[in-house]
């Protein structure tokens, strides 16, 4: 391995070990049951919190995987506690699906169906499967694909379509979250169900997902990557492209996530195609996503000119193993040494060296955001501890 290469790769397993040890003591909840909904910034209990699935979903994925990772049996009381009560407080027996969200005491409060929730917890079941040959959690993901496939696939446009109420019936809102676009089909969202696809394909090895997981690789060669080597982010049902911001963190995501969905099908075209755009997307990425500290910026909107220079957690770690895999490629070194910039910027910026996990945030100067949570809906262990597992393969 290259010395570049084996430097980011120690740091992060020791960095491995410091999340699950912060997620293992700061997160469960021995009142409710499950896992706490949110620890603020100072890493304070915010009593109440509701509980997401995003939360929830990650948690049972991470956990899994590390524990697949480091072939250690440390976790699977996490593991299995997590899986639980995944199954006996998120699981829609009536319509099928998982609950976007749960009050504090486990009871549902918002009961759409979005196909993002639907992905991860495909995602996080296959993983445990792996690790507890659990056959009842491989039967679920199953089931969740049937259900995504049966009512969010658009069978005249193709891709899937976003959201929908509690009984799969068409929805108004059917946005991810308050700065999301309401539009039918997402860049987020197709990205998630691919590597969901991904992942159960590698315990279930029926044809129709392998023409499923075809297919979205193909969607996002010819209708998300645009002339840029950006990903478009949000269209119509009929794919009228609705967005041109570039949200920098996707598309370095992106890059390296279509990569592990050729492989996994064994398709040797497809492997070609997606280390070939790999590398285009990576370049892009380094020419506009990365600022003079070595720190991944959030996204820019071209028409506007606006850039949002904000740097967030999670598109730290995403850059760490996609230009990884563009080095991986060409053996350009510059991939590494642009690495070792984000490292050091994550290392001096990003983690919080006094209560432990990664900060949401910090703003273009290097400023912490003290408002947002360290714990929440939209914050838990699965992007860094996962880049902490990728490079250390």
């Amino acid at each position: 391995m290259h010395k570049l290469a084996k430097e980011v790769s120690v740091s992060l397993a020791n960095e491995l070990q410091n999340i699950l040890n912060y997620w293992s003591e700061n997160t469960v909840d021995e009142i409710n049951g499950g896992f706490v909904g949110e620890r603020d910034h100072y890493n304070n209990l915010v009593p109440n919190a509701s509980k997401g699935i995003i939360l929830n979903s990650r948690i049972l994925w991470s956990f899994s995987a590390a524990s697949n990772h480091l072939k250690t049996d440390k976790y699977n009381a996490l593991c299995e506690r997590s899986y639980n009560y995944l199954k006996t407080n998120f699981n829609d027996e009536k319509f099928g699906g998982v609950y976007w969200e749960l009050d504090v005491k486990g009871n549902p409060i918002n009961t759409r169906k979005q196909v993002y929730a639907q992905a991860f917890m495909i995602y996080a079941l296959s993983e445990y499967y792996i690790l507890s040959n659990n056959k009842e959690a491989l039967n679920w993901a199953v089931e969740l694909y049937e259900l995504v496939e049966k009512y969010a696939k658009d069978n005249i446009f193709r891709g899937y379509i976003e959201a929908f109420n509690e009984d799969w019936s068409p929805i108004a809102d059917m946005r991810l979250s308050d700065k999301d676009a309401n539009e039918a089909k997402t860049m987020n969202t197709h990205l998630h169900v691919l590597e969901a696809y991904t992942n159960l394909y590698k315990v279930y090895k029926n044809e129709g997902l392998k023409n499923n997981l075809t297919e979205l690789i193909n969607l996002f060669l010819t209708k998300f990557l645009n002339s840029n080597n950006n990903l478009n982010l949000f269209f119509d049902e009929q794919w009228n492209l609705k967005s041109s911001v570039v949200s920098f963190g996707h598309d370095i995501e992106t890059a390296w996530l279509l990569i592990e969905a050729a492989k996994v099908l064994e398709n040797k075209t497809l492997i070609t195609e997606t280390e070939r755009v790999a590398v285009l997307i990576a370049d892009v990425f380094i020419q506009t996503g990365i600022d003079t500290d070595g720190g991944v910026m959030n996204d820019y909107e071209p028409k506007t000119g606006k850039l949002d220079g904000d740097k967030h957690w999670w598109p730290q770690a995403e850059a760490l193993v996609g230009l990884r895999y563009a080095y991986n490629i060409t053996k350009d070194e510059k991939y590494l040494s642009i690495s070792t910039k984000i490292l050091n910027f994550i290392q001096t910026k990003i983690i919080d060296k006094t209560n432990g996990e990664w900060f949401w945030r910090v703003d273009k100067k290097g400023k912490l955001y003290t408002s947002d949570y360290k714990i929440g809906m939209w914050k838990a262990p699965y992007h860094t501890s996962r880049a902490c597992i990728v490079l250390n393969k």
